[in-house]
């Protein structure tokens, strides 16, 4: 319409360049709709090197430059060839004057999760999740958000591909750096309690520095299955460094070792024979763990009850009761106690509690002594 060419003509002059609607082919070219005007889109200025398919881009929208517009006879010839070189040589042009070692501001495009993808001004960048922090990061999103502008460090051009590798973390020096020297193996750290998996639990040191405790560095006296049994994300913990590798970036920590292992003296405070007191702290269908002192539980197997046959634990004992027991076997392998009511009551002789301590190997179940208080029989209504 006359509206919509004056329209076009008073607001775009030659050289403008404005948004194209790739409406159909004609001889030699495209036919574009820009805002109600048919343009002309010769086939050598659709892209860059030749076109084999023109088809491809019929419906799709371009920015396309205004390389002439005739009043006389109403046509308009555009380019987008002329765009898409202007980029190029701008692009080329930001690579050459990039460095490795710069640091350079860009705005956040994409995020995956292996990185983010940074428009640097006309060039874009990949920032690598392995850059992002000097601590462990589950995903980018973590730190960074579409939008976000940040700086960061040029770590690598590849000027023929135009591909750029950038850094956040490398803005600040690497805490692991002296990491061994700062916390000695041996020594105590505080810190908190981050995450924690199957198998462990992620205490948090300072800002980037992680360690771990496994659950077998959790407790001397009881087999920790999950460390959920006795901590939870947010704690405060005392730990001792049991290890530190900087270039694996991982320590590991000992909850145990803050304390001494009570079964480094255990000949000194229990032997087989001795009578001892406890609270039950917990039923299984199997036996009843007495709690003994320094967190030192013994095992109450079901042959061990009762002189009359026990069928189920719990309708003899229940948690909480306190009571009075014989030691009948000493494993330190194994770190049991086994423990006798059957036999607490009496004056047992050598051969007695002999005795005694093969009957209580025998009944046991391979694994049954093994469990401690905090595994997961905690609470059933075992039948």
């Amino acid at each position: 319409s006359i509206k919509a060419w004056n329209r076009i003509t008073e607001e775009c002059g030659e050289g403008s360049v404005v948004k194209g609607l790739m409406r159909h082919r004609v001889k030699g070219g495209i036919i574009v709709d820009i805002d109600g005007v048919e343009a002309f889109l010769p086939g050598s200025q659709i892209d860059i090197g030749s076109v084999r398919d023109m088809d491809a881009y019929i419906g799709k929208e371009y920015d396309v430059k205004i390389l002439k517009i005739n009043s006389e006879r109403r046509n308009i010839v555009v380019s987008r060839r002329d765009l898409l070189e202007e980029s190029m040589r701008a692009r080329r042009q930001l690579l050459a004057e990039m460095e490795v070692g710069q640091t350079r501001k860009g705005v956040i495009k994409n995020i995956t999760d292996f990185g983010a993808f940074i428009d640097l001004g006309g060039v874009d960048g990949l920032l690598h999740i392995t850059d992002m922090s000097w601590g462990r990061i589950a995903h980018p999103s973590e730190l960074f958000e579409v939008g976000q502008e940040v700086e960061v460090v040029i770590l690598d051009i590849d000027t023929q591909k135009e591909r750029v590798s950038l850094g956040y973390k490398q803005k600040t020096a690497n805490p692991w750096e002296n990491v061994a020297e700062k916390y000695p193996v041996g020594s105590k750290i505080v810190g908190k309690v981050r995450n924690m998996t199957s198998y462990g639990a992620f205490v948090e040191i300072e800002n980037d520095i992680d360690g771990m405790i496994h659950v077998s560095d959790m407790s001397w006296t009881r087999k920790i299955n999950n460390p959920s049994e006795i901590l939870k994300p947010g704690d405060e913990v005392e730990a001792v460094i049991l290890d530190i590798n900087a270039d694996q970036q991982r320590i590991s920590l000992g909850l145990k070792q803050t304390e001494n292992d009570p079964w480094a003296n255990i000949d000194e405070q229990y032997k087989v024979g001795d009578l001892v007191k406890g609270k039950i702290t917990k039923i299984t269908a199997f036996g009843a763990f007495v709690e003994l002192s320094n967190k030192i539980d013994g095992l109450i197997h079901i042959s061990q009850i009762s002189k009359e046959h026990v069928d189920k634990v719990k309708d003899v004992l229940k948690v909480g009761d306190e009571v009075e027991a014989r030691v009948i076997k000493m494993d330190h392998d194994e770190r049991r106690i086994g423990l006798s009511l059957k036999a607490a009551n009496e004056h047992y002789s050598a051969e007695e509690l002999k005795a005694a301590e093969e009957e209580y190997t025998a009944a046991l179940t391979p694994g049954e002594d093994m469990v401690g208080i905090g595994e997961a029989f905690e609470g059933l209504d075992i039948q």
